[in-house]
């Protein structure tokens, strides 16, 4: 039996989407008639967004889905300042041109999971910099900051957890929340917008915002955001060895994708299955409850439902096609990632696996190989003093392998 009228919150509820709803009965009834324009804001820190903006990227995906309208607003203006939410220390100040670099970077993602045009509910993208960037700080002042309680600013989790700990926290970035609270003003004026989602570690700042459209005469505005994912280890979705898992294929390839969702924790499956895929939620519940070798097959089908919204079903099945050739065959496999190295008069095995992704220093590298998880073209590395060389090529490549599962090809430059 359905728990809303609308669509939209059925769907995130059985997904696993809703932290928290400022007035869900007045949501669903918008939400219903299709009469929902929401936005979730992206600043452009990198050059890519991570696979902890996924959820994020999937409440818009669901919004459109079920006949509403979403806003993908890029944080030109607000990267210029920096959110502290969730920061021990501030975010170093990029320059506009690594801003602007870093918002062509993340655009690209939106494409695969939303329909963009200029008609009924198609997506729309817009960047804050249009307005933030022409304010006048007096007016600004006057017209916006008089709405601000700097007593209830300090309540703020962004802030307060800062000062708790005697970090710095500077006067741009107090100013945050105010620019973040107007954006809302500004879409809900000009798009008609009447909805912020978000992370659950932006729900200071989106209230804020509802406070501020109250304060300025918008029409009633609406709050929804999203559980932070953690594993069911307890650690940082997202977060690898090798780094963060780039959602952009030239930061981090198709089979690193494919790879990353193939290594899911066993008690993870169902539940990114149900917020990172779009299959049905009864195979969802069918796969969940498989077994033993069987929970395998499950994550398999998560790592080719995955890919495929990201980077295409060719590209899915590529990297499946990959994974089984290398692990069922012990292939060296072209689709595998590639670092390009120097060997010259050779290169250190310790050296290579940090360069390769498969160890953060050498100290790693040099415990993984005692440990017996290190192979060169599929032979068990035991010195940690072997040097590679162009004796070792195989197909213009060496082979280098950490464990069963992850494996990078080294090509001379």
């Amino acid at each position: 039996m359905s728990t809303f009228q609308s669509d939209f919150l059925n769907i995130l509820s059985s997904r696993g989407y809703i932290h928290q709803c400022s007035d869900t009965a007045g949501l669903d009834a918008l939400a219903k008639d299709r009469k929902i324009t929401a936005y979730i804001g992206f600043d452009c820190t990198a050059p890519s967004l991570h696979v902890g903006s996924l959820v994020q990227i999937m409440l818009l995906h669901w919004l459109q889905q079920t006949g509403n309208k979403p806003i993908v607003l890029m944080g030109g203006g607000t990267t210029r300042v920096g959110d502290p939410s969730g920061r021990d220390e501030s975010r170093k100040l990029l320059s506009v041109d690594d801003i602007e670099n870093n918002k062509r970077g993340i655009q690209q993602v939106f494409a695969r999971f939303l329909q963009f045009g200029s008609s009924g509910n198609d997506a729309a993208m817009v960047d804050n910099a249009e307005w933030l960037t022409k304010l006048n700080y007096i007016d600004m002042l006057r017209d916006i900051g008089r709405h601000f309680s700097v007593n209830r600013m300090l309540t703020m989790d962004s802030v307060k957890l800062r000062l708790e700990r005697e970090h710095e926290l500077s006067f741009i970035e107090f100013n945050y929340m105010v620019l973040q609270a107007y954006d809302y003003v500004e879409l809900a004026r000009r798009y008609n917008c009447n909805l912020q989602m978000g992370g659950s570690d932006q729900w200071g700042n989106i209230v804020n915002g509802i406070d501020l459209g109250r304060r300025m005469g918008t029409h009633q505005l609406y709050a929804l955001t999203s559980p932070l994912i953690t594993l069911a280890s307890g650690a940082k979705m997202g977060k690898t060895a090798s780094g963060a898992v780039w959602l952009n294929a030239d930061m981090r390839s198709p089979y690193e994708y494919w790879q990353f969702w193939r290594n899911t924790e066993d008690a993870d499956v169902g539940r990114f299955l149900r917020l990172f895929t779009t299959l049905p939620l009864d195979e969802v519940a069918r796969l969940e409850k498989l077994g033993g070798a069987e929970i395998n097959d499950a994550k398999k089908i998560l790592a080719n439902a995955a890919t495929s919204l990201l980077h295409g079903a060719a590209a899915a099945d590529e990297a499946a096609e990959t994974a089984r050739k290398t692990f069922e065959e012990g292939a060296s496999a072209e689709g595998l990632p590639t670092v390009g190295v120097t060997l010259g008069e050779g290169l250190g095995i310790l050296a290579a696996l940090v360069q390769a992704g498969l160890a953060s220093s050498n100290g790693e590298a040099r415990r993984s190989i005692q440990g017996g998880a290190i192979r060169v073209n599929d032979e068990p590395v035991r010195d940690d003093k072997l040097v590679l060389g162009e004796a070792l090529l195989k197909d213009g490549s060496i082979k280098l392998s950490m464990g069963k599962k992850k494996h990078v090809l080294l090509k001379p430059v």
